[in-house]
C-alpha cells in the first residue's frame, strides 16, 4: 500500500508507463489489422504472417490485460485509501460523539441544578412577598393607628383649648366676684 502510494506521488511518471505501454498496445493492433488485411488481399495467410499475427495479438491482449489489471489496481488503490480515511474519520466522529454526548450530560446536570435554583429562589420569593405583604398591613394598620391619634390629639387640642377659654372666663369671673365681694365688704 505504501509503495503504491509512493509511485502514485510521482503520477507523471505511472502515466508515462501507461501511455507508452497503450502506444505498443495500438501499434500492435494496427499490425494485426495491416496483416489481416494483406492476407484478405491474398486470400491466405502465408506461415510466417499467420506467427506474427499470432505474436503481435499475444502482446495486444498481454498488454490490454496489463492496462486493465494496473486500471483495477488503480481504482483499488483509491477506494482502499479512502477506506482508510473514512475509518479514521469514522474513529474521529465516534470521539467527537463521545465528546458531545458527555456535554449533553453536562448541560443536563447544569439544567437540573439551574432548575432546583429557580425553585429554590421561586420559594424565597414567595417568603419575601409574604413578608412584605404582613408589614405592608401592619404599616396600613399602624397608619390608622396614628390617624387615629393624630384625630384624637386634634379633638384634645380642641378641648384643651375650650378649656383653657372657659378656664380664662372662670378666673375672669372669679376675679369679678372677688371685686364684687371685696365691694360689698367695704
Amino acid at each position: 500500500m505504501k509503495g503504491l502510494d509512493q509511485v502514485k506521488m510521482r503520477r507523471g511518471t505511472v502515466l508515462t508507463i501507461a501511455g507508452t505501454i497503450f502506444v505498443i498496445l495500438f501499434s500492435n493492433l494496427v499490425s494485426i489489422l495491416k496483416i489481416q488485411n494483406k492476407g484478405s488481399k491474398l486470400g491466405t495467410m502465408t506461415p510466417m504472417d499467420q506467427v506474427l499475427w499470432r505474436t503481435n495479438l499475444l502482446e495486444a491482449t498481454l498488454m490490454a490485460f496489463s492496462l486493465f489489471l494496473a486500471f483495477l489496481i488503480d481504482r483499488m488503490h483509491h477506494y482502499m485509501r479512502k477506506l482508510i480515511k473514512l475509518r479514521s474519520s469514522s474513529g474521529e466522529s465516534k470521539q467527537e460523539v463521545e465528546r458531545l454526548e458527555k456535554e449533553k450530560s453536562q448541560l443536563k446536570e447544569k439544567e437540573v441544578r439551574a432548575a432546583e435554583e429557580v425553585k429554590r429562589l421561586q420559594k424565597e420569593i414567595s417568603s419575601l412577598t409574604d413578608n412584605l405583604n404582613k408589614i405592608k398591613s401592619e404599616s396600613a394598620e399602624k397608619d390608622k393607628k396614628v390617624e387615629t391619634a393624630e384625630a384624637h390629639v386634634v379633638a384634645l387640642q380642641k378641648q384643651a383649648a375650650d378649656l383653657l377659654l372657659e378656664y380664662d372666663h372662670l378666673l375672669e369671673e372669679n376675679q369679678n366676684l372677688q371685686n364684687q365681694a371685696h365691694g360689698f365688704r367695704s
